[in-house]
């Protein structure tokens, strides 16, 4: 994919963070020049998800907004923040949960009002309800004004990196996903959706960074569902992207996964950041591969990284702090829960905190300083 490189600087000049905090003030930052990062894993409306925004609303139209309150105080005092819209939005009351996603665009509106500032929507459910689907969930973040990648409306379209700002850097955010179940593409749209391959995503995460990006955010949708551990085949392409360079330069500076419904490890691979998988953020109840509902299905965490500036020009923006939250979508009362909070307020929930810690750090991520945050 050749980026266009006078949208990336026209963009990067003109979009600049604008999370709040849940009182209004603008959100701090992570210093005089370095800025904070999180993500989040997949936004997955079950029909029962959908029913709740129904009736979140009063019973007319739908409103995700509650959903999503537990885990605004974090999103929205971030300098930059991304989701993960793994569904496409139908239209005109023609919503489905499950097996094929046509989510209410309504959810658009409630990513933006939680502070996120781009999401990625490259995933297997992409296509659906085919190149509509992808239309109409595009054009309704463009409206709420949450930026988007992975996936395109025209070919131009599917050219031009997502770049945000984050106090004075310069983010590129590219996505991806394995594959698209068995839809076919869109006929004469082979750039409707991107996926993930090796060699394109370095050569999309160099074009880039020559355009301009201080840093380079790869969102992937991969792995092996319901599996704690990241699979044979994430593994590999970790290695292989985090140990592309350029001179003495890493081309990708932090990899974000989704998909596998599980939260999974948190990695410094190569001396660059992997989150193997973030788990579900809104789900609603999951069934594993047994047929047997699984509240795994509804674990989470968000990743926070601060990044710091290169002490040289032309050097990298280094993560000076890595740290996740723990959170549960609690399926009965349809809301984002932050454990360490909900813990703090007497919640018996330290078992699900500790069981998403003890994934999280299972591949030694706390020797190189990953903590858990609130």
């Amino acid at each position: 994919m050749a980026i266009a490189v006078t949208a990336f600087l026209a963009a990067g000049a003109a979009c600049q963070a604008h999370n709040r905090d849940v009182s209004g003030r603008a959100a701090p930052s992570a210093g005089p020049r370095g800025f904070t990062l999180v993500a989040s894993g997949d936004v997955l409306p079950h029909t029962s998800v959908i029913d709740r925004a129904r009736f979140d609303a009063g019973g007319s139209g739908y409103d995700f907004r509650p959903m999503f309150a537990g885990a605004q105080s974090v999103v929205s005092r971030a300098d930059l923040a991304l989701c993960h819209m793994e569904t496409v939005y139908g239209e005109n009351g023609d919503y489905t949960g499950s097996p094929l996603f046509k989510s209410p665009p309504e959810v658009a509106k409630a990513l933006a009002a939680t502070g996120y500032d781009s999401c990625s929507t490259a995933s297997d459910h992409s296509l659906d309800d085919g190149a509509g689907g992808i239309l109409r969930t595009l054009n309704a973040l463009d409206r709420a004004r949450v930026k988007h990648a992975g996936t395109a409306r025209a070919e131009g379209e599917s050219r031009t990196v997502t770049v945000l700002r984050a106090g004075r850097a310069k983010v590129a955010h590219l996505a991806y996903t394995y594959g698209v179940e068995d839809s076919p593409l869109p006929p004469g749209q082979p750039w409707a959706v991107s996926l993930a391959d090796r060699k394109r995503i370095v050569a999309d995460a160099r074009a880039a960074r020559r355009a301009g990006a201080d840093v380079v955010v790869v969102s992937t949708h991969w792995g092996t569902e319901w599996q704690d551990a990241p699979d044979q085949r994430q593994q590999a392409l970790a290695r292989e992207l985090t140990a592309s360079r350029t001179g003495d330069r890493p081309d990708i500076d932090l990899i974000l996964g989704t998909h596998a419904h599980v939260p999974q490890a948190y990695e410094k691979v190569n001396g660059t950041w992997v989150v193997y998988g973030m788990g579900d953020q809104i789900a609603g109840a999951m069934y594993n591969q047994q047929g047997v509902q699984d509240p795994r299905g509804n674990e989470s965490t968000i990743a926070r990284f601060t990044f710091t500036p290169p002490r040289a020009k032309g050097g990298r923006w280094e993560v000076s702090r890595a740290e996740f939250v723990p959170q549960l979508f609690d399926i009965d009362a349809g809301r984002v829960v932050n454990l360490n909070r909900a813990i703090a307020e007497g919640a018996d929930l330290r078992g699900v905190r500790d069981r998403i810690r003890d994934v999280v750090l299972s591949r030694g991520a706390g020797g190189d300083g990953l903590e858990m945050g609130e």
